[in-house]
């Protein structure tokens, strides 16, 4: 199978990364079934995705019939069985373990020997996803940046059995979604995590130890480093529930304690300031 042949596609999950991925997926002019087990969560997603369409209208990006077309393309479900005839399916739930494992048992059931099993988890293994289908080399890391129809980098992590095939495959699909595919081996936080995470947790330190306020810090980020946003804007962006996962992959995969989650960050989440989701992280947001 090639990825211009691609039809068919499932995306498990219609959060804010999951619409985002049935979004450019329906772009590229791919049917995609998207499947969340909340129907309340559905309609956000497609709500979501008629205002990024129209935000991309109204920016000249695409046109008025593309965006009417995409739009078409995208059919939303409440029972995974729908992803049975999909070429592609793209996991695009929550960042735990438990939860990512169930999910690829289940998959492994309900597919072809054919279909592409991708994962766009940011910070799990790859291999240890895999174990969990009879099929571990049609297994693979799809890892989309947030916001999915603006951000250009794909990363696609190489499972321990992931098949060559499979890669190429991948590497295809990205492009043809207008993005920009960069292979990674299979480690904790891959490439993108393990440099990110630990600057967004050092960056929480700071706020925990008075070096500054949130403003201050994220101005030394931008104005100093050149960056676009500050690593406390973006860890509520990402989402701080998200950040403290992340964390908790790299210390407990690489054994060492400068990627140990501070406790500040700690705190946040567990008093559910999760960042722009829940309207309050390091920053206040309008709901």
């Amino acid at each position: 199978m090639k990825a211009s042949d691609i039809e068919r596609a499932a995306v498990v999950g219609a959060g804010t990364m999951g619409n985002g991925i049935a979004h450019v997926l329906a772009l590229a002019g791919i049917d995609v079934k998207l499947v969340d087990v909340d129907d309340e969560v559905l309609d956000r997603a497609l709500a979501t995705i008629e205002s990024n369409l129209g935000r991309q209208l109204r920016k000249g990006v695409v046109s008025e019939e593309a965006a009417s077309a995409a739009l078409s393309r995208i059919d939303p479900q409440t029972e995974l069985a729908w992803v049975r005839d999909a070429e592609v399916v793209i996991e695009a739930a929550s960042e735990r373990t438990d939860l990512k494992f169930s999910l690829f048992e289940k998959l492994g059931t309900l597919v072809g020997d054919e279909t592409l099993l991708a994962s766009n988890t940011s910070s799990i293994s790859i291999t240890e996803i895999a174990a969990r289908v009879t099929r571990p080399q049609r297994v693979i890391g799809m890892h989309f940046m947030n916001p999915v129809p603006v951000m250009e980098l794909v990363e696609v992590i190489r499972g321990l059995e992931t098949s060559e095939e499979s890669v190429e495959l991948t590497v295809e699909l990205s492009r043809r979604l207008g993005k920009t595919p960069v292979v990674v081996a299979d480690y904790p936080g891959f490439v993108s995590n393990r440099i990110l995470m630990p600057m967004i947790n050092e960056a929480i330190y700071c706020l925990m130890e008075g070096i500054s306020d949130p403003e201050g810090i994220d101005t030394v980020m931008k104005l100093g480093m050149n960056h676009p946003m500050g690593p406390l804007a973006l860890a509520d962006l990402v989402g701080l529930d998200t950040c403290l996962a992340v964390c908790e992959v790299l210390h407990r995969g690489l054994g060492d304690d400068k990627y140990r989650p501070c406790p500040l960050l700690r705190k946040y989440v567990a008093a559910g300031r999760l960042g722009r989701k829940s309207g309050r992280g390091f920053y206040e947001y309008e709901s």
